[in-house]
């Protein structure tokens, strides 16, 4: 007798997710209505526990760990879920803020949530984006399966070849804090009728963020920090890949990784062009270009570049066997990354007493931190170049 094999939970995703996305595909008009007790079948919620698990992360504003959940148990908790979505009971926590120093010395806001409430997202996103996937351009590269930065890259390098030689490099000011809630819900609608999981992501969307005790609501924005916000992204910003498809496509090469995005244009009449469109499209979203960082670039004497992922494009000469000269698309990495690169290798090349003082479980054992302490000067000191140019640090650096 034959045993049929037994499936895992993350086979069972799969299989559910080729299902879905299939029969998005098939019918681009179908609005799918019976999808909520997919999110709290509990092996999608174990695999959504699984995959938040794997991220790790800090506690929310419940303050419940990984560590807790592990300790009380998982499969505990993920019952505790599954019941809450059953019974209707099941309410999202405000968002923590939490703020990171940035290399100018301003504060970056990240929004943390509850694990629960990542649970229970990562679970709604499993089911809802292949459904979205079927609708997505192959302009978009950011938090998409099967896509990546590398690939987004690529493509912009054999644009550029291609006599692509003025690009409009946009930034969206403040993109995930001004994103019309009323506008992203009417395009999930699209797709989506189950009236739970529209009251769910509506849930999320309201929940607020919580900072010093105090929660703040807006009407602008999606969850900070949560796992399915990168997918309500996409959502928002696939109707300006859809207008470019319809309006754009002949001015130039469009290619979006999340809110970043760059046209490739072969003439600096259609980058003017491109940019007035992109202009106007944005404020149909409600969304503005940034002012300064928004801007047309020529890269025809190879004298002006951009950045992009990290990576900084230019032109440059180059010779054939023949000694013809032309130009020739390069990347490599932008001032930022290799800064950023330099940090972490700094860091990670410092002794363990370093490391720990700067750490946070150093900072929370009461290692000074302030500059004039003794343990960030040695810290200072021990970043410096050496002055034997033959050392190691000095290669590195």
């Amino acid at each position: 007798m034959n045993a049929k094999r037994l499936t895992t939970p993350e086979e069972n995703v799969q299989q559910l997710q080729e299902k879905l996305g299939h029969a998005a595909k098939e019918n681009k008009k179908r609005r799918f209505h019976a999808l909520y007790d997919k999110v709290y079948r509990l092996d999608i919620l174990w695999e959504a526990w699984r995959r938040v698990r794997a991220n790790r992360g800090s506690a929310g504003a419940d303050g419940e760990t990984l560590a807790d959940i592990e300790k009380k148990g998982e499969m505990r908790f993920v019952l505790e879920c599954q019941q809450l979505l059953k019974e209707g009971r099941y309410h999202p926590q405000p968002v923590r803020r939490h703020y990171i120093p940035k290399k100018d010395g301003k504060l970056r806001p990240l929004g943390i949530p509850t694990v629960r409430d990542r649970v229970i997202q990562m679970a709604t996103k499993l089911v809802i984006e292949p459904i979205f996937e079927a609708d997505f351009q192959d302009t978009s590269f950011g938090f998409r399966p099967k896509r990546s930065a590398k690939q987004a890259l690529e493509r912009i390098r054999k644009a550029c070849n291609r006599k692509g030689n003025w690009v409009v490099d946009v930034d969206i000011q403040g993109y995930f804090d001004n994103i019309n809630q009323e506008k992203l819900m009417k395009l999930i609608e699209m797709r989506i009728s189950d009236r739970r999981i529209l009251k769910l992501v509506r849930k999320w969307l309201g929940a607020g963020v919580m900072e010093e005790g105090n929660i703040r609501r807006s009407d602008l924005g999606t969850p900070q920090g949560g796992v399915i916000s990168p997918l309500l992204a996409n959502i928002y910003l696939n109707y300006f890949d859809h207008l470019w498809e319809r309006h754009g496509k002949g001015l130039g090469e469009l290619t979006r990784y999340a809110d970043d995005l760059v046209v490739i244009c072969k003439t600096r009449k259609d980058a003017e062009r491109a940019y007035e469109l992109i202009r106007a499209i944005m404020e149909r979203l409600g969304l503005t270009l940034h002012p300064t960082k928004t801007r047309i670039v020529g890269l025809w004497t190879g004298e002006e570049g951009f950045d992009f992922l990290g990576m900084h494009h230019r032109k440059t000469k180059a010779e054939t066997s023949k000694g013809k000269v032309y130009y020739t698309t390069q990347q490599w990495l932008g001032r930022k990354a290799e800064e950023r690169i330099r940090e972490v290798v700094k860091e990670r090349l410092a002794p363990y007493s370093i490391r720990y003082a700067t750490s946070e479980l150093g900072r929370a054992c009461g290692v000074p931190q302030s500059k004039d302490s003794r343990m960030a000067q040695l810290l200072l000191y021990s970043l410096q170049p050496e002055e034997d140019g033959a050392t190691y640090r000095n290669l590195l650096f």
